[in-house]
């Protein structure tokens, strides 16, 4: 049994016809950068995320990077990011000179906890990014009751999130503006980098537009000091067609999500918690193990492929080594702990149970050989 951690592959195969055609397209077309493809891509996103506005950019960390600067958010500026996080959602902020100041999540969501939050204003917090982690939202209106409060703006980290639902509404219009990724990996995923900005603020908007052109709204004019950051046209036009299924893909995420956890119930495992007002869309499946690694190298005999999301949380990498930093106890314990499995839209009843069997097989091994001691 072989049980790949995601098959992107598949995937393709699904849609390989109607891929070929626009990428003839598009080759045909001459035009590789900032053309119609991308025109419409942020038109059909920005529909989709229920938001006014989508901008293309190069990928996830500048989607975030230049929002930060829209915002002018820069040296001797904090903001509040998750204890728990891929690093990306820190190095924007780091990128803009400003300061990553982390709060923990809650235990069971892993999300962003709400009741951390004020404890880790000062004056010089600018704003707050939520992460929605595994592809389920943070609690946000709690969050945005606190930025009001406080005059912060609400930068999302919607990467992980793309189809996802907070009460009804999806995640990248729930704060000011939002940043995403389209990682091949991602729910949404391009055949390279790629990334968008998603506001309802059309001076936002506008910003990061000049800003990912070399900061030049004209050609030759340059406005602003600006970056190369944009999605090209072979992406954009790769990501109309992948979008036409994202809902199909998720509905197919969510069908592999719930049988996981029908069949996992009865072992020991923490299984994902999800609040009756999010809608997630799988891009993780997410468990804790007190025997994460024997548990992690025991599946890999078996041909059940694993990953660890994340090994290392962000305040004890060698990167952030020069700054001082509080013990973030929840983030450190979840590192330690959590372990992703297998989860795709062409993932099919056998596959599950491949996993499921060889999960089981370990806790059956374990309670036979080492009396259920984890000694």
């Amino acid at each position: 049994m072989i049980v790949p951690f995601l098959d992107l592959k598949a995937s393709h195969r699904e849609l390989k016809k109607e891929l070929d055609n626009v990428f003839l397209q598009v080759l045909e077309s001459g035009c590789f950068v900032m053309g119609s493809e991308l025109e419409a891509f942020e038109a059909e996103f920005a529909e989709y995320c229920e938001v006014k506005y989508c901008v293309g950019v190069a990928n996830g960390l500048e989607a975030l990077h230049l929002l930060l600067r829209a915002y002018e958010i820069g040296p001797g500026d904090e903001v509040i990011v998750p204890s728990n996080t891929f690093i990306a959602t820190w190095l924007a902020v780091s990128n803009c000179g400003a300061t990553p100041v982390p709060v923990e999540p809650s235990p069971f969501t892993y999300n962003l906890d709400p009741d951390r939050i004020e404890d880790a204003i000062t004056h010089k917090t600018c704003a707050i990014m939520p992460v929605h982690l595994y592809g389920q939202p943070a609690d946000m209106d709690p969050i945005k009751v606190i930025a009001r409060k406080y005059g912060l703006a609400v930068i999302e980290d919607a990467a992980q999130s793309q189809g996802a639902r907070y009460k009804g509404r999806r995640t990248g219009s729930l704060g000011d503006a939002a940043g995403t990724s389209f990682y091949p990996g991602k729910n949404l995923g391009a055949l390279g980098d790629g990334g968008a900005v998603l506001t309802n603020d059309a001076v936002v908007a506008e910003k990061v537009r000049r800003l990912r052109n070399y900061g030049s709204e004209i050609k030759y004019q340059h406005e602003v000091v600006g970056y190369n950051s944009r999605l090209d046209e072979l992406q954009a036009a790769i990501l109309r067609v992948k979008l036409t299924r994202l809902d199909d893909w998720n509905q197919r995420r969510r069908d592999v999500a719930q049988a996981y956890c029908n069949q996992l119930s009865g072992f020991d495992l923490v299984l994902p918690c999800v609040p009756e007002w999010a809608d997630p869309v799988w891009h993780l499946f997410v468990v804790l193990s007190q025997d994460r690694d024997t548990l992690q190298a025991f599946l890999r005999e078996q041909g059940v492929d694993t990953m660890v999301h994340y090994p290392i949380p962000p305040h004890k990498q060698r990167c952030y080594a020069n700054l001082s930093w509080a013990e973030y106890p929840v983030a450190e314990k979840q590192a330690t702990q959590v372990l992703s499995l297998p989860i795709y839209p062409s993932m099919g009843t056998s596959d599950i149970s491949g996993v499921v069997s060889a999960i089981g097989a370990f806790f059956y091994f374990k309670e036979k050989h080492i009396g259920g001691s984890g000694q």
